[in-house]
């Protein structure tokens, strides 16, 4: 059993890594630390956790962990790390965006590897540090990285995708209200979301233009992608089958796509459609699964050499 410290586990990514832990054969939850909830038990934060047996969240940190997930705000983790030093056998795996560029990979002797299995499996084994990719970026990059590796992006690609509410975490804005989500839907940074950087260095392909979107539900990213294309659409769906054959949490569907099929699962589905010359590439995830916890515990499960499916068994709830 591999002992694990959660840096920061009270928002909803937290959360859920606290739930994959607990329930992760391989695995055994030695401290869930918090600067505002030092000593109050996890369920009263996380009441899905009632009865799970958790330790209560604590003010001090246990140096020498096998493996520490830092869930802390975007732009926290370096100032943490600089603060508190952990074992050299230590695992890091650093869910802000802190580490996700090429330039900010290096830090305190770790060389961060971007944390997108399905691009670089073999590199992230090798490794004892990830930079978890971003929500957005993983749905987006599984939508387009068959193409891009083929070299069949020639032309700026369209991106429109809309998340759930659990995208802007559990502090509370204007646009994060019930009565402001329910029953309305609004785009927002349009064109120069934070993502961007890590899908560009990971696809290398010509202009993305991204709008993001704010849905009316709770969790989950709907990505639709399209860019101008020549081929055959049965040609391309043989090269993304292809692609991601041996990676058991990417599914290509012949079937157009429902944001359920993934939800609470580690699952990413993605489908193809062709208009004249226009290719348009949905992808379906949950966003704090396959999009952050769920991805988290994967890149965990390859460093440690052990099935990369193993305690990610989640079935979605279509019903």
């Amino acid at each position: 059993m591999k002992k694990v410290g959660i840096i920061g586990g009270s928002g909803y990514t937290g959360g859920e890594l606290i739930r994959l832990v607990l329930h992760h054969p391989a695995l055994e939850l030695d401290f869930v630390y918090s600067t505002t909830r030092p000593g109050t038990a996890l369920h009263d934060t996380h009441a899905d956790l009632l009865g799970a047996g958790a330790p209560n969240f604590t003010g001090e940190i246990n140096p020498g962990v096998d493996v520490v997930f830092l869930c802390v705000g975007h732009g926290k983790s370096v100032g943490f790390l600089e603060k508190n030093q952990f074992s050299e056998k230590t695992v890091i795996i650093d869910l802000s965006n802190d580490f996700r560029l090429k330039n900010d990979a290096q830090f305190q002797g770790y060389d961060f590897v971007y944390g997108l299995p399905e691009n670089q499996r073999e590199t992230i084994e090798k490794t004892n540090a990830v930079a978890n990719p971003g929500c957005f970026a993983t749905a987006i990059q599984l939508a387009l990285l068959p193409l891009a590796k083929a070299g069949l992006i020639q032309e700026a690609v369209h991106v429109n995708a809309t998340t759930g509410s659990t995208g802007a975490g559990v502090g509370l804005s204007p646009t994060g209200h019930f009565s402001w989500r329910n029953n309305n839907v609004s785009w927002y940074k349009p064109f120069t979301h934070q993502h961007l950087g890590e899908i560009g260095e990971t696809l290398g392909a010509p202009k993305i233009y991204f709008l993001p979107q704010r849905g009316n539900f709770t969790r989950g990213i709907f990505a639709s992608c399209y860019t101008s294309f020549e081929g055959k659409l049965e040609e391309v769906v043989d090269q993304y089958k292809e692609f991601y054959k041996t990676h058991p949490f990417t599914h290509v569907s012949d079937k157009e796509l429902t944001l359920k099929q993934v939800v609470n699962t580690n699952h990413c589905a993605v489908h193809l459609h062709q208009f004249e010359d226009q290719l348009l590439i949905t992808s379906v995830i949950d966003n704090l699964l396959k999009g952050a916890s769920g991805q988290a515990i994967q890149n965990l499960n390859l460093i440690m050499g052990w099935e990369e499916d193993l305690g990610l068994q989640l079935k979605a709830s279509v019903f």
